[in-house]
């Protein structure tokens, strides 16, 4: 199992940096997974995202996020809880600050604990304390407030290196470097100290202000009210402003040059001709959990075909998915993006519904339970909201953050 996923994002311009936190309960689609040390393949399944790692190791929890996000992933880390120790040494700590004296042991209702100890204030930790504030949820009054925690302690860090100029300290950067080697697990690309080295590099002039983490919108998974779901519209603008490159916060957006769902994008060529575009209309109505609504695929299709999409077709095969979503061959470039974009905008799916994938051989669209009914996909209000503050948000300049206690672990 996996208790904590994040994904790390740095902009081309190397002039900002997200990290976003998946909480582990959030059910998602995993894809059909081969484990590269047993070989064995475990089909695809819609379960816990944690999951992941134990039906198909790392690859399979990278192909996942892949699947969610519509993000190309370069690369991957796994570390461990002796690895969370010693890479805490090694950068000194960081500084944390709860509101209350907390104290997180096993409850008889409530087994299990972190035993993070600390007194109200800020306290700086490392080694196993560091270990104990990463681990701590109880406490911190669910997985969110723990990710949150999580996102303090690597804002604090990253601090407190800029402060030491480690960034500019090849040799003591080159010693984190080599720390991370026998700490963590990575990806081939990432096998060295040199390629761990430039990793760190990446956020040497990114400014504290423009470093942001957050944890995913989610709503209440209906199936089991112990799990999430991705939020519909919070999710996907999330994800869909990481593909696009574009900052997280809406004060640091050109608000201004975001196009209209029906305008095309001047910066991708020109589509195919439309009679020409193969595709594949899925009804995937069910996502929400209730009875799919009937023929729905076949209703779309025929609504494109009208509109001369003559290889419009409707999938045999149902899928589920709470909001529509247009994949697009990952391998097709900025053709394939252009055309998916020109069959969206034919019945007004919104570009934050475009992703690349690499599970579709051609254009595919999946009409989700939020349209169950209509030939045009439904108009909503403009999706506004500021996602750094709709997602337990903490900015890397915010050196006086502190967590709230859950009242049954404070201590007198």
């Amino acid at each position: 199992m996996a208790d904590v996923q994040m994904l790390l994002h740095v902009t081309a311009d190397r002039k900002e940096a997200s990290v976003v936190s998946i909480p582990r309960d959030t059910r998602v689609m995993i894809p059909e997974c081969e484990n590269s040390d047993s070989g064995k393949k475990s089909p695809a399944v819609n379960t816990l995202i944690n999951e992941s790692l134990s039906l198909g190791g790392p690859g399979c929890t990278l192909d996942t996020w892949e699947k969610l996000t519509g993000i190309y992933i370069d690369h991957w880390m796994m570390v461990d809880f002796a690895g969370v120790v010693a890479m805490a040494d090694a950068v000194g700590g960081a500084e944390v600050c709860v509101k209350h004296d907390v104290y997180d042991f096993p409850k008889p209702s409530v087994p299990g604990g972190s035993y993070l100890e600390l007194k109200k204030g800020t306290t700086q930790v490392q080694g196993k304390k560091a270990l104990q504030w990463l681990r701590t949820r109880h406490a911190f009054g669910s997985d969110f407030g723990r990710s949150k925690a999580q996102h303090m302690y690597m804002n604090s860090v990253i601090r407190r290196l800029k402060s030491q100029n480690a960034f500019t300290d090849t040799g003591q950067l080159m010693n984190l470097a080599e720390t991370a080697s026998t700490s963590l697990q990575v990806s081939e690309g990432l096998g060295t100290v040199k390629n761990l080295f430039d990793v760190g590099m990446q956020l040497k002039d990114i400014p504290m202000d423009r470093i942001n983490m957050l944890t995913m919108p989610r709503i209440p998974d209906p199936r089991n009210k112990n799990h999430v779901l991705p939020k519909p519209g919070a999710a996907d603008k999330l994800w869909s402003l990481l593909r696009e490159d574009q900052p997280l916060d809406s004060k640091d957006r050109d608000t201004a040059a975001e196009k209209p769902r029906n305008q095309r994008d001047q910066s991708l060529p020109d589509p195919t001709d439309r009679k020409s575009l193969t595709f594949t209309i899925v009804n995937g109505t069910g996502g929400d959990g209730t009875a799919a609504t009937p023929r729905r695929a076949a209703a779309i299709a025929a609504v494109l075909q009208a509109q001369g999409f003559e290889k419009a077709s409707a999938s045999p095969t149902a899928g589920s998915t709470l909001t529509t979503e247009l994949a697009y061959p990952k391998d097709s470039g900025v053709q394939g993006k252009a055309d998916a974009k020109f069959i969206a905008r034919s019945i007004g799916v919104p570009d934050t519904a475009v992703k690349a994938s690499g599970e579709v051989e051609h254009p595919t669209l999946t009409i989700g339970s939020d349209w169950r009914v209509g030939n045009s996909y439904p108009e909503t209000a403009p999706d506004d909201s500021d996602l750094i503050s709709d997602a337990e948000a903490v900015n890397g300049a915010d050196g006086d953050a502190c967590m709230d206690v859950y009242w049954p672990y404070r201590t007198p």
